[in-house]
């Protein structure tokens, strides 16, 4: 997996050989960098990358001008190539990385607030919608904030009743939601 734009543009990141992690691919990053960059600034903002697996979304956010990233991952294998993702771009500075579920993350009380939010969940993961209602519930999103959501296909008529909208753009098995404060 490679970095696609911005300052670590062609470095690669690895990520462990396992069942429970699916790396967004290149081409719906590239879908989601290209609209992101037509409607925000990445020049200082604060990012929080839920379900981070090998930090794909938060470090190609970093390498385009995002001043924080804070992941989020719950398996210890995949939570140590995260980590090591981010040594080998010199990245620890601007990074901090929570081992801990998503749910348990989005019920914090005291935490950051976010200029963007990206959530790519196991495809059928269904704690998404939990996790979401805790975002907004307890604050972590600015007030020009953005989530962005990937999720499966197969889930879209269960993702439109609980996010009570459509994908903003469908990509081979993903569709991705954009939801706004």
């Amino acid at each position: 997996m490679r970095i696609i734009a911005g300052k670590f543009k062609g470095r690669t990141i690895t990520s462990p050989n396992s069942k429970y992690i699916r790396p967004m691919t290149d081409r719906v990053r590239v879908t989601l960098f290209d609209k992101l960059t037509n409607i925000i600034d990445f020049n200082g903002l604060k990012v929080l990358d839920l379900y981070s697996g090998s930090g794909s979304i938060g470090l190609e956010a970093l390498s385009r001008g995002a001043a924080t990233i804070h992941f989020v991952e719950k398996d210890f294998t995949i939570f140590k190539q995260l980590q090591k993702n981010v040594e080998t771009l010199k990245a620890e500075p601007q990074c901090r990385i929570f081992k801990m579920e998503a749910l348990k993350f989005s019920r914090l009380k005291e935490h950051d607030k976010y200029n963007l939010i990206f959530a790519d969940p196991p495809f059928f993961k269904d704690d998404i919608y939990e996790v979401l209602e805790n975002l907004r519930q307890n604050n972590f999103l600015n007030e020009d904030g953005i989530i962005i959501i990937q999720r499966s296909v197969q889930t879209s008529e269960k993702d439109k009743l609980h996010l009570a909208l459509g994908p903003f753009k469908r990509i081979g098995d993903s569709c991705l939601y954009q939801l706004t404060n």
